[in-house]
């Protein structure tokens, strides 16, 4: 495929997401199933709280993600500069959409660099696992290289290509090649989900090659399967609507993966700094959230954004004075109730 048609699928994905309804229709992510107890003498000062966290070698003044989104199109150049910029104001960590295009046409590198706006962030690269499987580890290194990411995503999403009309339908040889990224990459490797999260089977290979950091990025939120469906032929479109909702949702895969002592970036759904709170309180290292981000910047630039961030902030810090949390460990050891939907899920785990 020409690196103009992957341009072309790039800009088709932003607009969408940006405009269109891409979210889940039946299921939730579960964050809905978590309550947190109430705490009516927190004793704490709101103003001392310590948001801080560590995420791949690097220090974070909140424990949020903006996780991959776009690249690789003219448009997307704004919207990665634009948020990479708010992330290096707030303290937050920021990865790039799929360097696919990039790795195929060098001329769209710019489009995925944001070290001059953004020179302390920890930076994320990505990378898609088929393309993993096809390039040698100096090749995805040359990746790393070009943007000075701090680890690369390497995304899951068998889903979104069996919808995609140009997309991958081979995907042997995945499973050996993020374990060779483990072990020959220079910075640390996070298998990333698009939308459809991770279960106990998928966890357990990729602990069993040594990965320790994954981006849950479960149901309940944008599904890049009704993504494709969107812009694909009807035979496809009927498929997409069929599968629009599949996957595990959000909480149960956050749980999932701290069960397994893996460092977990809790994605999927997330709309605001409350269920950020929830993601965390669950056992998420850190929350990464993609729609709000994108549409608020889209829309209104950088300062839609630095706005968005600005009141997820508020919103975490909330959370925490409400459940007397004055670190963010605390608030992974603040006390919670469970609702059933999501014990459904939790019970059907081998390593409960």
């Amino acid at each position: 495929m020409s690196s103009p048609d992957i341009s072309d699928r790039k800009r088709d994905h932003i607009e969408l997401c940006a405009d269109q309804d891409v979210e889940a229709r039946i299921k939730t992510n579960l964050l809905d199933a978590v309550e947190l107890f109430h705490d009516s003498l927190p004793e704490l000062d709101v103003d001392a709280l310590d948001l801080s966290v560590m995420f791949a070698g690097k220090r974070l003044d909140a424990p949020l993600l903006i996780t991959g989104m776009t690249g690789g199109a003219p448009e997307a150049e704004r919207i990665n500069k634009d948020l990479a910029m708010v992330a290096q104001e707030l303290g937050l960590a920021f990865g790039v959409g799929s360097q696919r295009a990039m790795a195929r046409n060098p001329n769209l590198t710019a489009t995925y660099q944001v070290r001059d706006v953004a020179p302390d962030i920890c930076l994320l690269g990505n990378i898609g696992a088929v393309q993993a499987a096809e390039m040698n580890t100096a090749e995805a290194e040359d990746l790393v290289g070009a943007i000075g990411a701090d680890a690369l995503c390497v995304h899951l999403n068998p889903g979104q290509e069996l919808i995609q009309p140009e997309g991958d339908r081979d995907f042997r040889g995945c499973i050996d090649a993020i374990a060779r990224l483990v072990d020959e990459l220079s910075v640390p490797v996070i298998a990333k989900e698009t939308g459809c999260g991770l279960s106990p089977r998928t966890l357990d290979r990729l602990q069993k090659i040594g990965v320790t950091h994954v981006d849950t990025s479960g149901a309940g939120g944008t599904t890049w399967i009704g993504v494709e469906a969107m812009r694909a032929p009807a035979d496809q479109q009927t498929l997409g609507e069929l599968y629009w909702d599949w996957g595990v949702p959000t909480a149960a895969s956050i749980v999932y993966a701290k069960r397994r002592g893996m460092t977990v970036v809790g994605s999927g759904g997330l709309r605001s700094g409350y269920d950020a709170a929830r993601a965390i309180a669950l056992g998420a290292d850190i929350a990464g959230m993609a729609l709000p981000w994108l549409r608020a910047c889209y829309n209104e630039g950088a300062p839609g954004a630095r706005a968005f961030g600005a009141r997820c902030l508020s919103a975490l810090r909330t959370a925490m004075a409400l459940t007397g949390s004055s670190s963010v460990e605390e608030l992974r050891q603040a006390p919670r109730m469970i609702g059933p939907r999501l014990e459904r899920w939790l019970a059907a785990d081998p390593l409960r």
